[in-house]
């Protein structure tokens, strides 16, 4: 019974934070390509929630990183 856990449930779900983070990062990329972030923030708003949006993909990837390069999640 006890094989049928996953050895790290944090892994995955800290993985799946990662995956959210980098859609998001997607998203705000697309914003500012397109041009339509300017309908919804202003210049200082938008470089200010991209800065934090860059910081939490970068943060939640350094938590699935294991310190041998290979993430978390992975088998």
């Amino acid at each position: 019974m006890a094989e049928q856990f996953n050895q790290q449930p944090y892994g995955t779900i800290a993985q799946k934070w990662r995956d959210l983070a980098e859609r998001r990062l997607a998203y705000f990329a697309e914003l500012y390509s397109s041009g339509r972030w300017k309908h919804y923030y202003t210049e200082e708003q938008f470089v200010a929630r991209m800065r934090e949006v860059v910081s939490a993909a970068d943060a939640w990837t350094q938590l699935v990183q294991r310190p041998d390069g290979q993430g978390v999640a992975a088998k």
